[in-house]
């Protein structure tokens, strides 16, 4: 039997799994391959790091678990279920898994506009986190599209750039006195976007076409928590988890860390997860003296 199971390998999954290994605890990561942090270009608000790639992240940490032995499975975890006595059970496609904690690590996946890419990489254009990359977006022309939650992003960006394009993705959208008196206009519903190397153009219902250097899709996102939401952990409307000062879940040993709990998705955020949780995991479970 494991002492805990992490689903996830993104930054928060591993984190976990370095500080449960440096623990001396038996534990084991699935991961299905799907980390938010593999689409970073490049990261400039991570500690220590002056910059860093999402992919080069992931490696360097997945580097450091293995230092330690850590079983790396790719693979996705079908069903968990909590056993009276023995914990948790996890179908794993062909194999069962027993583990005396989980750790839930599987994020988010935001939902994406429907785009044609005519040239270069889009990763380059098309942004969705304005807190890591906004200062990078300074006095560039940004183009925001999505609802009223894109209204709140398009205010946000108005710290780095006067330049600001709101698009909704339906009929209309209403302009605050605040977005009016900050010169934020709605531009209309947004029909096409096209991404090239220099930028981007959005084509609205009556046939402008808008150019923009960068675009930050806001139209919400899926969260990763129906393993837990299914044991019936609690949750937001839009799905996140509810955890303690732990990050245990309101399920007894099953913990939540990174993007699937806060709305603040930041690589700092969930690694600080990490260590609260498995730190309260190492002291929750039976010693194990050497």
């Amino acid at each position: 039997m494991l002492d805990c199971l992490i689903i996830g390998a993104g930054p928060a999954g591993l984190t976990a799994a370095i500080y449960l290994a440096r623990f001396r605890r038996v534990i084991s990561v699935i991961d299905g391959g799907q980390s938010r942090a593999r689409l970073i270009p490049t990261s400039h608000n991570y500690p220590g790091f002056k910059g860093v790639g999402g992919p080069e992240l992931l490696q360097m940490l997945r580097e450091q678990a293995l230092q330690y032995d850590v079983p790396l499975e790719t693979g996705g975890v079908e069903t968990l279920r909590k056993e009276p006595s023995q914990g948790f059970r996890a179908r794993v496609e062909k194999k069962e898994v027993i583990a005396r904690t989980v750790i839930l690590a599987t994020g988010i996946v935001d939902n994406k506009p429907a785009f044609r890419v005519t040239g270069g990489d889009p990763r380059n254009v098309i942004r969705f986190c304005p807190i890591c990359d906004g200062y990078e977006a300074t006095d560039r022309k940004i183009a925001v599209v999505g609802g009223q939650e894109a209204a709140k992003k398009a205010l946000f960006l108005r710290t780095f750039s006067k330049e600001v394009l709101w698009f909704t993705d339906c009929d209309d959208g209403a302009i605050s006195d605040e977005m009016q008196a900050l010169g934020i206009a709605c531009l209309g519903r947004a029909t096409r976007i096209e991404t090239g190397d220099g930028g981007l153009s959005i084509v609205t219902g009556d046939g402008t076409r808008h150019t923009a250097d960068l675009l930050y899709p806001a139209l919400g996102c899926e969260v990763r928590s129906t393993l837990a939401t299914a044991l019936g952990a609690r949750h937001t409307p839009i799905g996140t988890l509810i955890v303690d000062e732990h990050q245990q879940t309101s399920v007894d040993g099953l913990y939540a860390i990174g993007d699937v709990v806060s709305d603040l998705h930041q690589i700092a955020v969930a690694t600080g997860h990490a260590a609260v949780a498995a730190t309260a995991i190492h002291s929750h479970l039976p010693r194990n003296p050497r």
